[in-house]
């Protein structure tokens, strides 16, 4: 146990708040515990915002494997979206990372039963809210269709640009995946998708992370 490196992440939503309670409260939940902290990953920006460039930085040094358990105040700190928050909970039980929401008793450890229920609960409630939102666009496009309003457009969030010879081209010389995010102004996984396709790679897993596919095109939290 004493050898468990762990990492904090925080997350306030307005400016004008801070996170030094947060980061209190983890440091002495990982002293107490005898673990090594090795990190603390800030954001400042609504839970809502696609681009969180904290929880990036943590993702990209987990896919390095550069800690074993992720440690968070409270489920919501980490996202809004129920959806979310479980799909980035999933991807770092891939890389066998433990997840701990202190102050709810969450934990991933896999000896610990209880946890493990509630996450195959939180995963089916995630679930059916994916259900739902299908359900309520698929009703929006007949409805505005039916009022003769609806453009043909396809809804979401436009996709992100990248010029993938550029990403060839930093990776190349070196630069880490949060290197070339900055430098483009792009999420770290789209700059690594952009690579992949580059490469003539079908998936991000080609590139050595072992992530399984779906989890990894959920991960934007």
């Amino acid at each position: 146990m004493a050898n468990i490196r762990a990492a904090c992440y925080c997350r306030v939503s307005t400016a004008d708040q801070n996170n030094a309670l947060q980061i209190r409260e983890l440091t002495e939940y990982v002293q107490r515990r005898g673990w090594e902290l090795v990190g603390t990953y800030q954001d400042t920006i609504s839970g809502a915002k696609a681009s969180r460039p904290g929880l990036e930085r943590l993702m990209t040094d987990g896919r390095l494997r550069k800690f074993d358990a992720v440690v968070v105040y409270k489920l919501d700190r980490w996202g809004r979206s129920l959806v979310r928050c479980v799909t980035g909970v999933q991807e770092l039980q891939a890389l066998g990372i433990r997840f701990i929401a202190v102050s709810q008793g969450l934990d991933t450890d896999e000896s610990n039963p209880t946890s493990k229920l509630l996450m195959h609960i939180l995963a089916s409630v995630a679930k059916f809210e994916r259900s739902l939102i299908k359900e309520r666009v698929s009703a929006g496009i007949k409805a505005a269709q039916a009022r003769g309003t609806w453009s043909g457009r396809p809804f979401g969030r436009p996709k992100t640009v990248v010029d993938r010879g550029r990403v060839v081209a930093l990776r190349g010389s070196g630069a880490s995946w949060a290197q070339i995010a900055s430098t483009l102004a792009v999420p770290a996984t789209v700059a690594r998708r952009a690579y992949a396709q580059a490469q003539g790679k079908q998936t991000i897993a080609d590139l050595g992370s072992a992530l399984p596919k779906p989890c990894l095109q959920e991960s934007g939290i």
